[in-house]
């Protein structure tokens, strides 16, 4: 199948990659990539063929709104607009609405799998109607590992999943840090590496974000001494924060770890480090290194 791909960055490049080893056509556009095939979203209109779908991989906020309208602008009816950001679910329901008015498609697209999919697949979450996200079904089932890949629901459905997908990947990440933070400062002089290997095998806290934080101290150091401990957020944190508000849902562990990110650009933390290190293995994330302001 044909596929325009907006956006090459950590997550558009490997999505591109994956898609044409699973045989599919992807043309692509990225202002900064000179390995693009198109100089511009009406060069990239050019090279699909009707009916066209179009897939935005960019940063949510100002840059997704204005590629949003260009293509809108673009697109004739019947093509489809695809958004694999982190955007906000409210922010695409209203996107879908403003297509629908001019008969074209909007489907919302919820992607895990960091700077790991490439290899291992991207667990896709898709929301939207039942005709475009059918006709782009064999994309889905190309960027996602085997059962990796559901239509979760109607309009926004997709994105709401991956905003409470990454506000439990919030709490996961800082029930780590926070342990690891008690054993660094154990009285056993602990070898942290040592024991994030061992509970790899058998032990129920096992899983990749161990995995992950193992490899990060193989990389740099049981101290993690070249990491400062400084967390950023991405928004999706704040928005399940938000949601749980809105729903009168409580959501105690989720909202601790967002405080506990705010908290880490002002104290100096070992589990800010364990946080910092996780957000660069899993997602490309940029770590400050220490000294750094």
């Amino acid at each position: 199948m044909q596929l325009g791909m907006i956006g090459l960055g950590r997550m558009g490049n490997g999505m591109t990659e994956r898609l044409r080893e699973h045989g599919h056509d992807v043309r692509t556009y990225d202002p900064n990539v000179e390995s693009r095939t198109a100089a511009s979203l009406g060069e990239l209109k050019s090279q699909l063929a009707a009916p066209r779908a179009f897939w935005m991989m960019i940063p949510a906020g100002k840059i997704t709104e204005d590629t949003f309208q260009e293509l809108l602008a673009l697109a004739d009816q019947g093509d489809t607009i695809v958004d694999g950001g982190n955007s906000n679910f409210r922010d695409s329901q209203r996107r879908y609405r403003e297509a629908q008015a001019k008969g074209i498609h909007f489907v919302d697209a919820g992607v895990s799998g960091g700077i790991w999919g490439l290899k291992v697949g991207f667990c896709t979450m898709v929301g939207g109607d039942l005709e475009p996200v059918g006709r782009l079904e064999t994309v889905f089932t190309a960027l996602a590992p085997p059962d990796g890949y559901a239509h979760v629901g109607p309009s926004g459905a997709g994105h709401f999943t991956k905003m409470v997908h990454n506000g439990i990947e919030y709490g996961l990440m800082q029930a780590y840090a926070e342990g690891f933070e008690i054993m660094e400062h154990s009285e056993f002089g602990l070898d942290l590496h040592e024991i994030a290997g061992i509970w790899r095998y058998g032990s129920v806290v096992r899983s990749w974000l161990l995995e992950l934080l193992h490899d990060a101290f193989e990389q740099h150091g049981a101290k993690l001494e070249d990491i400062a401990p400084y967390v950023e957020d991405s928004g999706e944190g704040r928005w399940t924060v938000f949601e749980a508000i809105a729903e009168n849902v409580p959501a105690p562990v989720i909202s601790a770890s967002l405080f506990a990110r705010f908290a880490s650009r002002d104290e100096l933390n070992f589990a800010a480090k364990v946080n910092a290190a996780l957000r660069n293995q899993f997602g490309g994330h940029a770590v400050k290194t220490s000294g750094q302001s």
